[in-house]
């Protein structure tokens, strides 16, 4: 930990020391309740500086955080809970009424008040403690700091997204000392962290990159911003606030960005930053270079998974000069593109995506189901399901999701293309792509669209945008219209819930 760190989190502030101390406590409250390596311990927070301390905490120990999404419903969370072997749970104040149900009977829970400024952010009344409750701090500071020596972290439990049955919990095991180096140097490499550097949290901590953002910066990092949820402007005016000089986006806070009247974009100086690295999803090729042009050439690109870590990176310049890739493997890490019988694909041929990292990442399995780990893996390489080819230089395109691919009339098409092609119109807000039965071609695309304000764009326009900009057989057949998008906390589409009622009244999922 840099020696200088402030950490800040709306109007409250926090020395590193001070914040070291907190979680020293707290590993010592861990322990006395028999916590060991390789035990698990429930988190569920929106962002708050708590959750800092618990990753310090519970990573001293070797116990995994389990990072559960605070979005969930009583009946998601009750399934963590028991899935990961919780031993304890940390729990937002204004959480706990939605969760009291589901918490397994004797498990240890600990209520963290929620602050004002995360009420705020998303608009809350306070929630007072439940009676009863034993509160995170009091708990906390009545046990003396944790003295033993620290084991090597084994980071957080996170669920995948569960867009298909139950998410599974990839969960790291303890690796070797040159995994964990070759981990650290990899995150470090791809965000071009440095000591003293300033950054902010800006996607929810239970997502794998602001996570692994997170633990990079308490390493190295001489200011953290915390902010409780995303918004345009307000990240604009923490840049120029706290002089930040890295920071970790996915596209979808790109778009917003960019659509911000041009007025609010002049108004904030962003000067001080260095690297600003995206990641998450494609990026439609318009966005990224609309976002250079504003920024600068500091604007990168990672690709990676849950599953393997960060495995390529691209900086500004070289995606000029190869405009869409998500660039080419670190050192030590195997790509392979693949085909269904599992033929390695020359460059140029578009086949699933899988990956070996090597030393470069902790070894992984899915907590209770390595059967599925098994499935994901082919001649020790894995796939999250990503489709995409290498060209010729070794560079990686990804060009979309597997379960996503609408298949028309025996014809691949990429949902991401057209994402692509309509986010920039400027009359739309928010768009996602997909297929939906058709009797004659097998499936159809399907656009979900948000108006942007004041708009009334049609959808004979829609499909028009799209026209000029694609090969016909992309233009959706069939365009609907939506107030919002049902979207994850880092911007991810739920699809799932999109194309459900159109397969659901043609009787059939396939």
């Amino acid at each position: 930990m840099n020696p200088n760190l402030s950490l800040h989190c709306g109007n409250r502030s926090l020395a590193g020391t001070a914040l070291q101390a907190q979680a020293d406590r707290a590993a010592g409250g861990f322990q006395s309740m028999g916590l060991k390596p390789g035990d698990t311990v429930a988190v569920m927070l929106r962002n708050d500086l708590p959750y800092l301390e618990l990753m310090l905490a519970l990573g001293r120990l070797g116990v995994h955080l389990v990072a559960v999404n605070w979005h969930f419903q009583a009946e998601e969370a009750a399934y963590v809970f028991k899935d990961s072997g919780a031993r304890a749970l940390v729990v937002h104040a204004d959480l706990w009424p939605r969760l009291a149900a589901a918490v397994p009977a004797g498990l240890p829970v600990l209520i963290v008040p929620t602050p004002q400024d995360v009420l705020e952010a998303y608009g809350l009344e306070p929630a007072p403690l439940p009676e009863g409750a034993q509160d995170w701090a009091s708990w906390r500071d009545s046990f003396p700091p944790c003295t033993s020596a620290p084991v090597p972290s084994v980071g957080s439990m996170l669920y995948t997204s569960g867009t298909t049955g139950r998410p599974k919990a990839v969960m790291r095991l303890p690796g070797t000392p040159q995994q964990h180096a070759g981990s650290k140097r990899v995150r470090s490499l791809a965000s071009q962290a440095r000591e003293g550097m300033r950054t902010a949290v800006v996607g929810p901590l239970y997502h794998a990159g602001p996570n692994a953002a997170a633990r990079v910066a308490l390493d190295m990092a001489e200011r953290i911003v915390v902010l409780p949820r995303f918004d345009g402007e307000q990240l604009l005016k923490t840049i120029e606030t706290h002089r930040i000089t890295h920071l970790s986006l996915v596209p979808v806070m790109m778009v917003r960005l960019l659509k911000l009247p041009a007025e609010v974009r002049a108004r904030y100086d962003v000067s001080s930053l260095e690297n600003v690295t995206h990641g998450g999803s494609p990026c439609a090729p318009d966005v990224r270079r609309a976002m250079i042009e504003w920024w600068g050439p500091i604007v990168n690109e990672t690709y990676g998974s849950t599953e393997t870590g960060l495995v390529t990176c691209v900086s500004a310049k070289e995606w000029l000069d190869h405009p869409g890739t998500a660039g080419r493997p670190f050192p030590g890490m195997s790509v392979r593109i693949l085909d269904a019988e599992g033929r390695i694909l020359p460059p140029g041929d578009v086949g699933e995506i899988y990956v070996n990292p090597g030393d470069n990442a902790l070894p992984f399995t899915y907590r209770n189901n390595e059967e599925a780990r098994r499935a994901i893996e082919r001649d020790g390489h894995v796939t999250n399901g990503d489709i995409g080819y290498l060209d010729a230089e070794g560079y990686l395109y990804v060009t979309d999701r597997k379960r996503d691919m609408v298949i028309s009339g025996g014809v691949n098409i990429y949902p991401a293309e057209i994402e692509h092609a309509l986010v920039t119109n400027p009359q739309i807000a928010d768009c996602a792509v997909f297929g939906i039965p058709d009797a004659e071609y097998g499936e159809a695309v399907a656009a979900a669209v948000v108006r942007a304000p004041g708009s009334q764009i049609s959808e004979a326009q829609v499909r028009d945008w799209v026209r000029q900009r694609l090969a016909g057989y992309k233009v959706p057949r069939h365009v609907e219209f939506h107030d919002v998008l049902p979207r994850e906390g880092m911007g991810k589409v739920f699809k799932n819930q999109l194309r459900a009622p159109h397969w659901e009244r043609a009787g059939r999922r396939i």
